[in-house]
């Protein structure tokens, strides 16, 4: 297929957390805030005046330096984030607003507090804290955290526009860009694919770390391009998998799984399309705030969420993505040392399989992949054990 127009151009961009995309915003006098998490609210960070970028290490080699502040125990991601703030990777931030979801996470971020890793004169950080249930209660407690903990700061500190006007004019620009990606993402669901899982997932993670608004004109561009550009004759794929798990942000994963046959046609990880690219219903007559935290209650499929509904929720929603998306198989990956992920992927990957009927590759991973030879060896076997119980006429 023809290379599409801005694949290289984002692939660069996502070299660097204080990308072009992103140095361009903070000189037009935006706020930047960092994200570390989908707890809080990503509509929130974008305001009118402000733009989240969510926090990566990309191109990370040693994470020494983490390591000394955070032991070897703790998730390799955390540490990342806490190795790239150390070196000034995160200098270009006005604040970092982080949800007290998990304790690896409560120390990167507190590391990054008491080290002073950023020196601008208004620069702060708050902690929210965030329910593990999506009841009633748990909603007012959670749309008061955000008011406390996220949108009074932005107000105080740099008189960031909280109004429910302003509120709903994120919300329009939200959905927006979620209705361009899930459209950009239905391509998937061809049997010769009009766009492959990394084409997608550069755009995808595009949207995490990049201004919306500077990112929206370039996939209305690519959608058209993609509507019009002609499929391979054969398939580039020997199966097809969804992909699901914790944090993901190395492009060379994704490379990796479908460099050795296997196509991710769904992504379910808190970098990806679902839920993380729901569109965001909105109803007159109630306050705006209510509104968003209900939605990322509702829609959020992190095993932070210990209640029964929500835990059996999870499994009948990667079956529905296979369905939809005629998926082969999963791969349930976690990152390493990660408590709530490290217990889903292990319960998930038997479920998936046993209750059904999916074949499932469970993975433990390191945060930077690269081109890890036993990863792709147990990808390779993946594929092949799969193309077996398919010619066989079994699942």
């Amino acid at each position: 297929m023809k290379d599409l127009k801005h694949l290289y151009e984002l692939e660069q961009q996502l070299e660097e957390s204080n990308n072009d995309l992103v140095k361009k915003a903070c000189g037009e006098g935006k706020i930047a805030v960092g994200d570390v998490c989908s707890m809080i609210p990503e509509v929130l960070l974008n305001l009118p005046g402000c733009f989240s970028v969510r926090l990566r290490a990309p191109r990370t080699g040693s994470i020494e330096i983490g390591t000394y502040y955070m032991t070897s125990l703790l998730c390799e991601y955390c540490r990342a984030l806490v190795e790239r703030a150390v070196e000034g990777g995160y200098n270009f931030l006005d604040c970092i607003l982080a949800p007290d979801a998990c304790a690896a996470m409560n120390r990167c971020v507190e590391n990054m507090e008491l080290l002073k890793t950023c020196e601008k004169e208004k620069f702060f950080i708050t902690y929210s804290d965030v329910p593990m249930k999506s009841d009633e209660t748990a909603l007012k407690h959670y749309v008061k955290q955000m008011r406390l903990r996220v949108l009074e700061p932005l107000h105080d500190v740099y008189g960031i526009d909280i109004s429910d006007a302003a509120l709903l004019e994120a919300v329009k620009q939200h959905n927006r860009m979620c209705r361009l990606i899930r459209e950009l993402g239905e391509f998937r669901k061809e049997e010769c694919p009009r766009i492959t899982g990394y084409e997608f997932y550069v755009f995808c993670l595009a949207t995490y770390c990049c201004p919306k608004d500077e990112l929206i004109p370039i996939l209305e561009e690519t959608l058209e391009e993609v509507k019009n550009r002609e499929p391979d004759e054969e398939k580039p794929y020997r199966i097809r998998v969804v992909l699901a798990g914790s944090e993901i942000d190395d492009l060379d994963f994704v490379k990796l799984i479908e460099d050795n046959g296997a196509m991710v046609v769904a992504d379910r990880h808190c970098f990806g399309s679902f839920p993380g690219r729901d569109e965001i219903e909105v109803h007159e007559g109630e306050d705006m705030l209510t509104q968003i935290c209900r939605h990322y209650l509702v829609t959020g499929q992190c095993p932070r969420f210990m209640n029964t509904e929500k835990i059996n929720e999870r499994k009948e929603y990667v079956d529905q993505l296979a369905k939809e998306y005629h998926a082969d198989g999963i791969i349930y990956e976690q990152m390493k040392f990660c408590d709530y992920w490290g217990y889903e992927r292990m319960a998930a990957s038997y479920i998936m399989h046993e209750e059904y009927g999916y074949p499932v590759l469970s993975i433990d991973r390191p945060y930077v992949v690269g081109s890890s030879g036993q990863l792709r060896t147990r990808v390779q076997a993946f594929v092949e054990s799969v193309e077996i119980k398919k010619i066989q006429g079994g699942r």
